[in-house]
């Protein structure tokens, strides 16, 4: 007969036992801190206690059972078997594990804590990875609420030899979703009002989940107001309400809608907001050429630049208003169709045009500071921060505007007369050179065409004269008027100093001139003369004979 120790050898061999192995083994003896199992090796194996208790603390085995042990080493150097519990349930949950990933089966976990960029979950004893990507289809506010959880995962990735296993809640979803999806399809119709989940914002929008089915929600269908960030409105997790304003069953399209389940705020804007009355709104953007105002809810106005202030055309809107700053205004003008309302900040203040108008009259005198000097005219700085114009023409009676126009400058204090008042179209024109009388057109007044005057010759020469008539004031004489008789060279017939009488032929106001004439006047003093005696003859007095004979004796 084989000895015992033959049999074992034997046994041994048949078992081509070697390390990682897993084999049965009886609870022969259970103390504080070891269980001893007999597994038909060299010797008896000891296994830590701990490696048998539940989550509790409490053993699980008993005296007699049988439990798998991993066999570590047939000899450990001192004659004792290494075996361990632990070793073999995690080998057996590889093998669960690696069939399920083959299979594409469910496993069951529980989320343990969180970890970066996902979760940790105790699948079957070991530790598995859940990104936070692969938690939930729909994007889910806290995912922490699942934690102590069992639930279902699908493996994703497997690696023994890396101890890295990575699962995915999100595919065992997709698949009950999909039954979900496909029913949302069939009953879904424009027009419909449904519950959404916010998954992801875009610059120009958002996408929702509807029962497994994406829809977009565009900006411009988030508010009747105007939004720059999807994120004013919504935010990802959020659940609302929205409508279904288009559906392509084929592609599998949804545009929906949230403004559209209130009412357009533009629709009665005419009755709510009448022309010209006044109204309080919060600006909420300001650009170069204006602000927008918010005077309702969904319902915003421009503020022209030009409209903001009455004196301030052309300057920064952010000097007079800013963004969240509550300002009255008035409407302007309305648009619905096109959704614009024309406002305007300033008409909600005095006119300071208007004011002047009721303040002052024409003929009054104002001082004020010259603010600019242009190829036009002098601008003076009135009351009430408006400016008043002096044309170039209105600065002297004796220079022309470009020589006049000289003797001013920026920040000088200048007296002028008002000469007209155009509130509507906010101008005033002044004049400095009303300050004084005209003495040109005082004389004109005195001396129009026809009347004869008197003066002396100041400058002459072969084809004219200048007569000066009065201070300032000179008649021009051309040769052609100097005598009734043909004059070729004016100089025979007068000198400077000589005395002129002539008659005024003609008044030049832009160039402040008389036009002359000797000649003029000699024919008209003959024609007086004859008419004289004829009248006296037709009274039986002097015959023509003696008037010519009166005349020539005259000459004598």
């Amino acid at each position: 007969m084989e000895s015992f120790a033959e049999l074992f050898e034997k046994s041994i061999e048949t078992a081509e036992l070697k390390p990682g192995s897993i084999i049965k083994a009886e609870v022969v003896q259970i103390n504080k801190d070891f269980v001893v199992l007999n597994a038909g090796l060299k010797s008896e194996g000891f296994v830590p206690a701990a490696q048998f208790t539940d989550e509790n603390g409490n053993l699980t085995v008993a005296v007699g059972d049988t439990v798998e042990v991993a066999l570590e080493a047939l000899e450990d150097g001192f004659g004792e078997t290494k075996i361990s519990h632990e070793k073999a349930q995690r080998i057996r949950t590889w093998e669960v594990l690696e069939q399920k990933f083959n299979d594409s089966e469910t496993i069951t976990g529980i989320i343990s804590g969180r970890v970066k960029g996902g979760f940790t979950v105790d699948v079957e004893g070991v530790k598995a990875f859940l990104p936070g990507s692969l938690v939930d289809v729909r994007p889910v506010k806290d995912p922490a609420l699942s934690e102590g959880k069992e639930i279902d995962f699908k493996i994703i990735k497997l690696d023994q030899k890396r101890n890295n296993i990575v699962i995915s809640r999100r595919a065992v979803l997709e698949n009950e979703y999909k039954a979900e999806r496909d029913e949302v399809l069939k009953n879904l119709q424009e027009g419909d009002v449904v519950k959404a989940v916010v998954k992801n914002l875009t610059d120009y929008g958002a996408f929702l989940d509807i029962g497994g089915v994406d829809g977009l929600l565009h900006i411009t269908d988030m508010a009747w107001k105007r939004i720059k960030y999807p994120s004013e409105v919504v935010n990802i997790g959020d659940e609302v309400e929205v409508k279904v304003l288009k559906f392509d069953r084929e592609r599998a399209r949804v545009s929906l809608g949230l403004k559209q389940l209130g009412s357009d705020p533009w629709g009665d804007i005419a009755q709510r907001y009448p022309v010209n009355s006044q109204t309080r709104g919060k600006v909420t953007n300001i650009a170069d050429y204006g602000s927008f105002v918010e005077i309702e809810d969904g319902v915003e106005g421009l503020v022209h630049v030009s409209e903001m202030d009455w004196t301030n055309k052309n300057v920064n809107p952010r000097k007079f208003v800013a963004v969240g700053q509550e300002v009255d205004v008035m409407i302007l003008e309305i648009d619905p169709e096109r959704r614009r309302i024309s406002l305007g900040m300033k008409q909600c203040q005095p006119n300071p045009w208007q004011e002047f108008e009721k303040k002052f009259n024409k003929g009054d005198r104002v001082k004020g500071q010259i603010k600019s000097i242009t190829d036009f005219g002098v601008f003076i700085g009135l009351e009430g921060g408006i400016d008043g114009l002096i044309h170039l023409s209105d600065l002297s009676w004796d220079e022309n505007g470009e020589e006049a126009v000289r003797h001013y400058q920026k920040g000088q204090e200048v007296e002028a007369v008002i000469l007209a008042i155009d509130a509507e179209r906010e101008r005033i024109s002044l004049g400095v050179k009303q300050l004084s009388q005209d003495t040109f057109s005082a004389f004109a007044s005195a001396h129009g065409r026809g009347s004869v005057v008197k003066g002396n010759v100041v400058e002459v020469d072969e084809r004219q004269a200048v007569i000066k008539l009065s201070d300032d004031i000179n008649g021009i004489l051309k040769a052609s008027e100097a005598a009734i008789e043909r004059v070729e060279d004016l100089t025979k017939l007068l000198s400077v100093g000589d005395e002129v009488e002539a008659k005024v032929i003609n008044v030049d106001r832009k160039h402040k001139t008389f036009s002359l004439s000797v000649r003029a006047k000699d024919v008209a003093d003959e024609k007086a003369v004859i008419q004289d005696y004829t009248r006296k003859e037709s009274h039986g007095g002097t015959s023509l004979g003696d008037i010519f004979k009166e005349l020539g004796n005259s000459d004598d």
